[in-house]
Formats: structure tokens, sequence, C-alpha cells
């Protein structure tokens, strides 16, 4: 697909989305088509990422959940996790104060544990930071997987039932979601893929039930205003039913 041209976003209405989830792909394919490093990838993509987190607030669009980190790329060669985990804590140490005077509350769903001790205290400070933030709520997905967020809420639930804090007959999908990462806040309206790929990788399965989705062969470095911008376009011209007939 033909690059998009750089455009201010227009103003969310009824038609735009609420919560905008973005699974961003293609960072390593855009350093190899230019002879880089990998590593040089995932820096442009942090670069692109920071300009989705601008375009999505500019949007009116309060919600913005982005994949950064899967439960599976710590399955990647040692020497690039390590630069994504770097990038990672370059984050939290320089971009959180911009967060903060753009009105952007940072939350992170996933194992943070896995990133250990130090690199976990940053982000329960980044997250205090940017708490007053009204203007956008920006989640990012670290070591995530949905799987197992889905398997830690039913153990969670069955566990209530052994110790009779919870009757099985009464459960229904909105406590089974209270148990989720995403436990508040609304399902995703929208969910976006870079790169030509056409699948979720285990991102969001419970909440994107009724998501509309949008695939562009983009890769992530080059997505831009633009782009966000004909992927709101398109959630605009869909005809959302939930499974209703249409009248």
């Amino acid at each position: 697909m033909s690059a998009a041209p750089e455009r201010r976003p227009e103003p969310a209405s009824a038609a735009m989305p609420t919560h905008i989830g973005i699974i961003m792909d293609g960072n390593g394919r855009w350093a190899a088509a230019r002879g880089l490093p990998r590593a040089m990838g995932h820096r442009a993509g942090a670069e692109a990422t920071k300009r989705a987190i601008e375009a999505t607030a500019q949007a009116g669009i309060p919600w913005l959940t982005l994949f950064a980190f899967s439960s599976e790329n710590w399955g990647r060669p040692a020497q690039e996790v390590l630069e994504l985990t770097g990038l990672l804590r370059h984050y939290l140490r320089h971009e959180i104060a911009q967060l903060v005077r753009d009105g952007v509350r940072l939350r992170v769903i996933g194992d943070r544990a896995r990133f250990g001790a130090e690199t976990g205290e940053a982000i329960l400070r980044a997250e205090r930071d940017t708490a007053g933030g009204t203007r956008l709520n920006l989640n990012v997905a670290l070591s995530y997987g949905s799987r197992a967020e889905i398997l830690a809420a039913a153990r969670a639930m069955a566990q209530a039932v052994a110790e009779g804090r919870l009757d099985p007959a009464a459960l229904d999908e909105e406590q089974f979601s209270h148990h989720l990462s995403t436990a508040g806040m609304p399902d995703p309206d929208l969910i976006i893929r870079t790169s030509g790929e056409q699948r979720l990788s285990n991102f969001l399965l419970w909440q994107s039930a009724y998501a509309e989705l949008y695939f562009t062969d983009v890769l992530w470095p080059d997505f831009n205003v633009g782009h966000l911008r004909a992927a709101l376009e398109e959630f605009g011209r869909r005809e959302r039913r939930y499974g209703a007939v249409a009248g």
C-alpha cells in the first residue's frame, strides 16, 4: 500500500472509536529493507509510537492500547530482547515527563515482573506520575499474552468459588472481565495491525470480541497520522450490529 500523507486527525465523533488497540508490527522488516540492524527498526518504531500517541490524543479518542512486547517475544534472540528492554527503560526515563505535559495517563498490562525489580519500580513510578492525565488513557501491553490473562482470571474465579466467596451460578461476563488486566476499561472498538499480517497474535482476545479489525501493509516505523486517519475513516464506514439484524 502506498504511504498516506501526514494529516492532522479530526476530532472524534459518534462514528469514532472510544478505544483503539494497535499491534505494532514490522520493525524488523523495515530495518531489513534498508540494510540496517533490527535494533534500528525498533528505534524507528519507538518514534512511530510517539506519533501514534499524539495523533490519537488529537483525534479526541480517549483510550489507546499498544501491543509493545508480547510474552512470546522473550523467545527472540538475546541481543534483540536486550535492545527491546533497553528501549523500554529509556522510554521510562526520558519520555514520561512529556506524557505528563500532554495529559496522558500511562498504565501497563502484562507480566511486568519478568522485566526485573528495577524496571518494575520504574513502571510504577511512571504510572503514579501520569495518574492525573485526562486527555488520553494509554495502555502499554508488556510481556503480555491474552491466553495467560484469561487463564489467570479463570484461576482467580475458581479460587473464589472454592473459598465460598462466589456462587458459580452468579458468574457472568461482567464479573469475569473484572479479573482481567483491563478491568474498568472499555473494550476496544478498533484493532489496527500493521505490516500486512492479518491475525491478533494473542492480543486482547476476550476484549476484542466485537472489535472492528483493520489491517494495513504499512510497516510500523512508517505509520503516521495519515495512516491513522485512514483507519478511522474505514471504521466510520463499518456497520456495527453486535449480532443483531440490520435495520
